[in-house]
């Protein structure tokens, strides 16, 4: 079972004819309300990839809960760990121009008060996978981290938004992963000299870092290798859900039992598929079509 504690949000989003600029008003063409939030969108993701997935978190108790679980409950996803709280629901507000790049401010809302303890011990065992992002308090994903490796549960962490991690975190986490601004970011942070320092040193350890490049594809270091794979080529819609699509799918596959590199096959197919669809849960695709295109990479 995959585990996921993080954030849960109601997405803002306006279509423009380009990202503003500080100080900018911009005329924008279409505005829609989705369900978001990184720790939401990724639970949904590994669900629809084939896990099965239990979301812990909190929303408020608001009319915008009801639209921010609609999808979550509509999928099978397990909600008994979401709690509402008398905090508004966290919401994002996105900007997508016509090429599908994005700008988007977080509001955290009810996800500030989302803690460790709502993950009982029972969910952390062998065999189960801990899938985190940083949407929440650091410090309560840093305790449910030590929770979890203690327990023998899969800890993935999607270090995202970049932020300073808390002291300890990485040497809890089995599998790290970051986007490339991410990675430059914790490489200063540890005092290593860029990715490739980063990952020649996490090549050495027993841990997996993942690295996403965009429409460049994807380095990983893993068992003492450092393997680049090429991301599948598509029409973009927009980039919005991609990034929570191939975390939701390498945590599905990983705890499914697949290697690393037929884990990366699956998420690589994954995120490539949620650019061809508008939205961030929406556009997440289905484990048949991600395991199609998969196997032709």
């Amino acid at each position: 079972m995959v585990v996921v504690f993080g954030s849960l949000n109601l997405d803002l989003v306006a279509r423009v004819p380009r990202l503003p600029v500080p100080g900018e008003t911009l005329l924008g063409s279409a505005f829609v309300m989705t369900p978001g939030g990184k720790g939401a969108n990724q639970a949904l993701a590994a669900r629809r990839a084939g896990a099965e997935v239990k979301l812990f978190g909190h929303v408020g108790a608001d009319a915008l809960a009801a639209e921010a679980l609609a999808l979550l409950e509509g999928s099978g996803v397990d909600l008994t760990g979401v709690t509402p709280i008398e905090e508004p629901t966290g919401v994002a507000l996105i900007h997508v121009d016509p090429q599908g790049e994005n700008a988007i401010t977080v509001v955290p809302g009810a996800n500030a008060a989302a803690g460790a303890a709502q993950v009982p011990d029972s969910a952390l065992v062998p065999g189960n996978t801990l899938l985190m992002q940083l949407e929440v308090p650091l410090t309560e994903v840093a305790a449910l981290a030590r929770r979890a490796r203690a327990r023998g549960a899969r800890v993935v962490l999607n270090a995202a938004p970049a932020a300073a991690l808390p002291p300890g975190l990485l040497d809890d986490v089995d599998v790290l992963l970051v986007n490339e601004t991410e990675a430059a970011a914790l490489a200063r942070d540890l005092g290593v000299d860029g990715m490739d320092a980063l990952c020649r040193r996490v090549a050495e350890s027993d841990d997996i870092l993942v690295v996403t490049r965009g429409g460049a594809g994807v380095r990983y270091a893993a068992a003492g290798d450092i393997t680049e794979r090429a991301a599948p080529r598509v029409s973009v819609v927009d980039t919005v859900g991609a990034g929570d699509a191939f975390a939701g799918a390498l945590a599905a596959a990983l705890d499914r039992g697949a290697d690393i590199d037929r884990a990366i096959s699956e998420a690589l197919a994954a995120g490539a598929l949620a650019c061809t669809r508008a939205g961030a849960q929406a556009a997440l695709p289905l484990r048949d079509e991600i395991r199609a295109l998969a196997d032709r990479l």
